[in-house]
């Protein structure tokens, strides 16, 4: 029976992952998982399963079910439970786990972060700076802790138009990355942005939001990363590719 791999995926990187696995390891069964989030997902070669697990004990069972030879956990940099899930299931059963995770943003000199440790926080920073034209990058889940701003202006991007109405007042702007920083810059002019909030994801494919707001002087209410669960960790394509060959040699 050909060796599987699971890569837990969501993201462009886990995207882009399945393609290469795909081209270097075509003799792995391959099977990328997704939370189910997104109606219209990137299609990726390989076996899709969609739906959550069911805790550490539903993934520890698939794992071992499927016959599961190598976890590469490729989902978003805030995706903190599945991380820890996929931590403790691949170190219960033994199962080599890798966690490919998007280089961070680098801070410049002349930005103008304000580093909070989660969204009520991100809310609270902009009611004390008084921004009255906010860009919202965080996803739709997090949107309800902005209400409580009077007086604001949100434009928010999603992935894909909302199923349901959302909890603020806002425009909303519909795309899938990568963004260039001069049509960021661009959006940002047209709409009035006066401030940014996004979390610490990372990557290029968003990192032109960065680079607009400096460009602008605009600030930036960042919200950080939440801690990742031990073990090996790369941030490229190529060095999860590295992992995985060394581990089937």
């Amino acid at each position: 029976m050909a060796e599987r791999l699971l890569i837990l995926g969501g993201t462009g990187e886990a995207a882009a992952l399945a393609e290469a696995v795909a081209t270097a390891h075509p003799e792995l069964h391959l099977i990328t998982s997704l939370a189910g989030v997104t109606r219209s997902p990137r299609a990726v070669p390989g076996e899709v399963r969609t739906g959550g697990f069911g805790g550490v004990q539903g993934l520890k069972d698939y794992l071992s079910d499927m016959h599961i030879n190598y976890v590469i956990d490729a989902t978003h940099p805030f995706a903190s439970q599945i991380a820890a899930h996929a931590a403790r299931a691949c170190n219960d059963l033994e199962v080599p786990r890798l966690k490919l995770l998007r280089q961070m943003w680098q801070r410049a000199p002349d930005d103008n972060w304000v580093e909070v440790a989660d969204t009520a926080e991100a809310a609270e920073a902009l009611s004390h700076r008084g921004a009255k034209s906010v860009f919202l990058t965080l996803g739709i889940r997090d949107l309800d802790r902005f209400a409580g701003l009077d007086g604001t202006r949100f434009v928010v991007r999603l992935i894909e138009q909302p199923a349901a109405p959302l909890p603020i007042p806002a425009t909303v702007i519909v795309g899938r990355g990568p963004f260039p920083a001069d049509a960021e810059e661009t959006l940002m002019k047209r709409e009035g942005i006066d401030a940014v909030v996004t979390k610490a994801s990372g990557g290029k494919a968003t990192e032109g939001k960065i680079l607009a707001a400096r460009a602008l002087g605009l600030p930036v209410v960042m919200v950080t990363r939440p801690a990742m669960p031990d073990g090996p960790t790369v941030e490229s394509i190529d060095d999860a590719l590295n992992w995985l060959t060394d581990h089937m040699t």
